[in-house]
């Protein structure tokens, strides 16, 4: 058998594997280049960059690909802000609401009597936060002590959105629904999301604190639902003005809304670019990262192994750095 007819199949097979090729003359193109490869350098499993409603830009490392679901960690946490928003537009929850009207146990307690929705949300209800990466239950969150006056300290960590599991879990029982079922029946079923596994506390609870994995391109989808001011194509998902509450920055930390980051800490001797207007992010332990540029008209999404070294305002700086000035900023807030 001679090989010649197969010299031009073999001479192609470097094309095959090869990333596929992209438009340098295009400023955003060149920019998600150089984007991914940072993240690349620094640990990175996937990164995808969505404008007006498409996947313009999408990379995989470390043996990810685009249908494998990536553990989001605390990037879950947005996830609440948005079943609380479609909460309040279907008359269930108020942002200002006491939960102790439904929490009976809270009632008795100087400080959790007076807790609502907003400061819960906000990670300044008061409650002792709990240690990072350990979920308690539904029962432990609203069991943990209030360490402060609502509305008073900002304090981070898992026991607030489980206590919120616990308060919607109450609020949806006439219903017979459960906060993930309802969260995908109001918000991921009509944007097209689906998820993969949910990691659930052991009574049974979705851990609302960081349970989530998904993919990269379904991640984008929730972020558009934010760029799109609560739309999915022609569709209002939910009403943007219960979602927009989410992006007021927070009166005790202003670096956080209601569980969506509005800003980025600058790292010493990082990058020093400003956030582009109307920033907001989802973020998870190991540099999960779902970041929402309005004035761009960007969905940018991050996944990765933990690396000390990852800077967000470079990444971001490397991004846009070459794309011209916004004429009409549009933040979400």
């Amino acid at each position: 058998m001679t090989l010649r007819p197969l010299i031009p199949l073999l001479a192609a097979m470097p094309l095959l594997f090869a990333d596929p090729p992209t438009d340098t003359d295009d400023p955003l193109l060149a920019g998600c280049e150089a984007a991914a490869a940072y993240s690349r350098a620094h640990g990175g499993h996937a990164f995808l960059v969505r404008r007006a409603g498409e996947v313009v830009f999408e990379r995989y490392f470390e043996g990810w690909t685009a249908d494998r679901p990536h553990f989001l960690a605390s990037g879950t946490k947005s996830f609440s802000g948005a079943l609380a928003a479609a909460a309040v537009e279907d008359g269930l929850i108020r942002w200002d609401e006491r939960l102790s009207d439904t929490i009976s146990e809270w009632k008795d307690d100087p400080r959790k009597s007076r807790i609502t929705v907003r400061q819960l949300l906000s990670l300044t209800g008061g409650l002792d936060p709990g240690k990072i990466a350990r979920v308690p239950t539904g029962a432990e969150a609203i069991g943990a002590e209030a360490l402060h006056d609502p509305g008073t300290v900002f304090a981070y960590g898992p026991v607030p959105f489980q206590a919120f599991g616990e308060f919607m879990t109450r609020k949806l029982l006439p219903r017979k629904e459960t906060p993930l079922g309802y969260l995908r029946r109001r918000i991921f079923h009509p944007i097209g999301l689906v998820t993969g596994d949910w990691n659930h506390d052991a009574d049974g609870n979705a851990q609302l604190p960081s349970g989530a994995s998904v993919t990269a391109r379904d991640w984008s989808r929730f972020g558009e639902l934010i760029l799109n001011r609560g739309k999915s194509g022609k569709r209002q998902v939910v009403a943007w003005d219960a979602l927009s509450e989410c992006f007021r920055p927070g009166q005790v930390n202003p670096d956080y809304g209601l569980t969506f980051w509005l800003g980025v800490e600058s790292k010493r001797g990082g990058s020093q670019t400003p956030l582009p207007e109307g920033f907001c992010m989802a973020a998870g332990a190991g540099n999960q990262r779902l970041y929402i540029l309005p004035s761009h008209g960007l969905v940018v999404v991050h996944f990765a192994r933990l690396s000390l070294r990852f800077d967000d305002r470079e990444l971001l700086r490397l991004l846009l750095e070459n794309l011209p000035a916004p004429a009409t900023p549009r933040p979400p807030r």
